[in-house]
């Protein structure tokens, strides 16, 4: 792809509804130093999602527009965010680490303008951040199967024989939604999780209920 003509997505967010309308500037200032990074670096706005009235605090699986912007992400070959800055993709270290490694792990790139190597160097304030997610996860893991297997027994005992959880997806399952999640030859573009679902269920992979699988099902088969 021509290093002139890179597709990128934008994103914009605003913390106070003060700052949000049409007499207001946040956005406007934000999509123009976007857009001045882009043009100067080669790359060209497709798509701008925004977050108005959204904390900075706040985690970005639960942002209306960063999730909108992630579906676009998984079913599109752009693979580039552009934020005007570190602190407009989240205020919170956590949140930016946890965000980032999230979007990392789809293998998108975010770009600050003002600070365009901010993800791609690490400081000790990230590498603290990393520590401390990482013991936390590994206890939170312990703790939920921990948590998970009592009320299997509880249930078990109640009903009078052994209720196993959940079964995993099987790793063909998974394979073949990886497989089906490239990019078409002919189009560049991906199929969205539920055409790779009803492709599933076609082929015979269904959920236990028999139905095809729920987008967010597929989508973490995606992430194994």
């Amino acid at each position: 792809m021509s290093k002139k003509n890179i597709p990128a997505f934008a994103y914009l967010r605003t913390s106070s509804a003060t700052n949000v309308g049409q007499d207001k500037d946040s956005d406007k200032r934000q999509l123009a130093a976007i857009e001045a990074y882009a043009a100067a670096n080669g790359y060209q706005i497709v798509q701008t999602f925004y977050d108005a009235a959204v904390s900075g605090a706040d985690p970005i699986d639960s942002r209306p527009g960063m999730m909108d912007l992630l579906e676009v992400v998984l079913s599109n070959g752009t693979r580039t965010i552009l934020v005007e800055s570190p602190d407009r993709f989240a205020r919170d270290a956590v949140v930016q680490e946890l965000g980032h490694r999230m979007l990392r792990d789809k293998g998108v790139d975010l770009i600050p303008t003002t600070a365009p190597d901010y993800f791609t160097h690490d400081t000790p304030t990230t590498e603290l951040v990393r520590t401390i997610l990482g013991a936390v996860a590994a206890f939170e893991r312990k703790n939920m199967v921990q948590r998970l297997k009592v009320a299997r027994d509880r249930r078990s005992a109640a009903q009078g024989h052994r209720i196993e959880g959940r079964k995993r997806v099987p790793d063909d399952v998974v394979k073949m939604a990886k497989r089906l999640h490239r990019k078409s030859p002919k189009t560049g573009k991906r199929r969205s999780l539920r055409q790779i679902a009803d492709e599933l269920a076609e082929a015979g992979h269904t959920a236990a209920t028999g139905k095809p699988y729920n987008p967010n099902s597929v989508k973490k088969m995606l992430e194994r």
